[in-house]
């Protein structure tokens, strides 16, 4: 299973960018989904994840301004990202497991990450 992150740049505060993550190699399914960011001498951090049936959990820094979605048809996770931050400048990177409380603990497969850099 393979999934592919795209969608980071650099952008300016405030802007919006929206992240895209593709599975590949695997039967669709309804799997959960999380994204994570990690930042130089930061620890990972979770900042979304979404069950198949829609539940949703964010990290208290990105609510309001983050939005996580699926398209299972696809077999794709979506992080929709406004009002960015500098802070919010990181590798972000996709992750899918079975359940909701898999993917934010130890999700089953990652992608490489994308790079979203926030200029002040």
């Amino acid at each position: 299973v393979q999934l592919q992150a795209s969608g980071g740049g650099l952008v300016r505060t405030g802007d919006s960018l929206r992240l895209s993550c593709v599975a590949s190699g695997r039967t669709r399914g309804r799997d959960a989904w999380a994204w994570f960011r990690e930042a130089p001498g930061k620890e990972r951090e979770l900042v979304a994840a979404i069950s198949w049936h829609g539940i949703s959990e964010y990290a208290d820094s990105v609510k309001g301004r983050f939005a996580i979605s699926t398209d299972e048809a696809e077999d794709a996770a979506y992080l929709r990202m406004d009002k960015l931050e500098p802070r919010d400048t990181a590798i972000y990177r996709c992750a899918t497991a079975h359940t909701l409380s898999e993917v934010m603990t130890r999700p089953d497969y990652w992608g490489l990450g994308t790079q979203v850099t926030v200029s002040s």
